[in-house]
């Protein structure tokens, strides 16, 4: 026999069904969920714009700032970018990469762009006239390089000598030509064609008696020979920088190589330098470049922290030495940020 409790029980789960059903009945037809609207004509989505970086060797200092660069650029664009960075040949590839348009910002020498837009030496024939500045970054110093005891102390001292002057075709090989031009001693030396390891280790075996260097300080080829064979740097005076400054070579700078770079050295040399900096094509759009120097300037201390050289960048030097025209997204931002930009750097 079913137990009293079991029958009520039955009986509520019954008035309970009955109740839901006429509930359901009442409300009708049921409740449509409204989709999220897509984005209407007056809505603004972040297209995003592909940077491709062209750095240098991955030994090199253009490499892991490339790097840190383009990884700065995906996390602080809001979307806007697409940033990626990759190896190459350094300057003179960069440059031709971006005539080509494998590349849209390179890291470049100041002296090597102001070739490719002038269409100069490696380049002539073949101008750049795509590439636009953006920001110099840090010096890469112009050592010419003498054993401690050679007895060579100034660019005089060069005449009649064997003299290493960077490998063929390189930015450096055409330094080591315009100086030693306006030395009035180009026709007066022996020019040997050798990269800087090869001219270190000539210089070790006295195979030469100098040998020019253009890279930041200290340079890992110079260091390994000073540890053995004692080193020294040749001066450069001040008045032949602005020498070589008349005759239109606005990207050399003046600098002062600290006598504690090297061993073998007893006191600091004057010397020159040319300027590592950043270049894009004139086609990159104006907001895209604005952003680039925005996330580089208020994120240095990222950048600082990827490499030493980085320490030397700054927003009150990023137009000194710039030797081409910049991007108008460049001309825009050092104006809101209250820097002058010089009338000779304004896009054509």
């Amino acid at each position: 026999m079913v137990s009293r409790n079991v029958v009520i029980a039955v009986v509520v789960v019954a008035v309970l069904l009955i109740a839901i059903a006429v509930l359901l009945t009442q409300r009708g037809p049921g409740v449509t969920v409204t989709p999220t609207p897509s984005p209407g004509p007056g809505t603004t989505t972040p297209t995003p714009y592909e940077i491709k970086i062209f750095t240098g060797g991955t030994g090199g200092v253009y490499y892991p700032l490339g790097t840190k660069l383009a990884d700065m650029l995906n996390r602080y664009s809001g979307g806007r970018i697409t940033a990626s960075a990759s190896t190459s040949g350094a300057s003179v590839a960069n440059a031709r990469a971006l005539a080509t348009g494998d590349a849209n910002l390179v890291f470049i020498q100041n002296d090597i762009a102001f070739y490719a837009y002038n269409g100069l030496y490696m380049f002539e024939g073949n101008p750049v006239k795509v590439i636009r500045g953006v920001a110099v970054l840090y010096p890469e110093i112009v050592q010419i390089v003498v054993r401690a005891d050679s007895g060579i102390r100034s660019l005089s001292d060069l005449e009649g000598k064997i003299v290493a002057v960077g490998a063929p075709g390189s930015g450096t090989a055409v330094e080591a030509e315009i100086i030693l031009r306006a030395a009035g001693l180009w026709d007066k030396i022996t020019p040997q064609y050798l990269d800087f390891r090869q001219a270190s280790e000539a210089l070790k075996l006295g195979q030469v008696h100098a040998a020019f260097i253009v890279a930041g300080i200290p340079t890992a080829a110079v260091q390994e020979l000073a540890a053995t064979t004692p080193v020294n740097l040749v001066s450069i005076p001040s008045d032949l920088v602005e020498k070589l400054k008349a005759q239109g070579y606005r990207f050399f700078v003046p600098v002062t190589v600290p006598k504690d770079t090297y061993n073998g050295m007893t006191s600091d040399v004057q010397t020159l330098a040319v300027l590592a900096m950043l270049a894009v094509r004139a086609d990159v759009p104006d907001d895209v470049v604005y952003m680039i120097l925005d996330i580089m300037f208020k994120h240095l201390d990222e950048l600082r922290a990827a490499h030493a050289r980085a320490q030397a960048i700054s927003l009150e030097k990023a137009l000194e030495g710039m030797p081409i025209p910049l991007h108008p997204g460049a001309v825009k931002y050092y104006r809101d940020k209250g820097i002058t930009v010089p009338p000779e750097l304004l896009p054509p």
